[in-house]
């Protein structure tokens, strides 16, 4: 599977409470923390559910 790098770009302050678990599951949490995920289908939905606050990188 290919691989994705997501940097959180945006904060989580008054944002609903699953978003911000979202955030925290994909290894984020403060603004310009990466991450590193293999594309699965979970993290494309958990990526899809939170891209406002995000940006993915090839």
């Amino acid at each position: 599977m290919a691989s994705i790098k997501i940097t959180q770009i945006k904060s989580a302050i008054k944002r609903p409470e699953d978003q911000k678990r979202t955030l925290i599951a994909l290894g984020l949490g403060r603004i310009g923390k990466s991450a590193t995920h293999e594309a699965t289908p979970q993290i494309k939905g958990m990526v899809a559910k939170v891209n406002h606050m995000i940006k993915i990188e090839d």
